[in-house]
């Protein structure tokens, strides 16, 4: 009967030990991308979440402008009660000219 430190210094147990490393290294991998692409796409969806719920404020915010400069308010008072760009609230100002015509 083998001791254990005998046991150890056999190739047997040197290859079977190795072996075993290399599936655990290859297990640990899988895994490891496995929960990478998990949270990856969990970030995904929320930014994509979050980018449209600004996208969507912001295209509200733009439907607004053209009642608001029709009631006669000046473009740089909507785009500071609205926290939009001047430049923003301008393009909006010059779309509604050019659909008059």
């Amino acid at each position: 009967m083998f001791s254990l430190s005998e046991l150890r210094q056999t190739r047997v147990f040197q290859e079977a030990l190795e072996e075993g490393r290399q599936e655990g290294r290859q297990e640990g991998r899988q895994e490891g991308r496995q929960e990478g692409r998990q949270e990856g796409r969990q970030e995904g969806r929320q930014e994509g979440r979050q980018e449209g719920r600004q996208e969507g404020e912001i295209t509200g915010k733009l439907a607004s402008v053209p009642l608001l400069l029709r009631a006669g308010v000046n473009p740089q008072e909507i785009a500071a009660s609205l926290g939009l760009s001047l430049e923003q609230v301008l393009e909006v100002a010059r779309s509604l000219g050019e659909s008059d015509r």
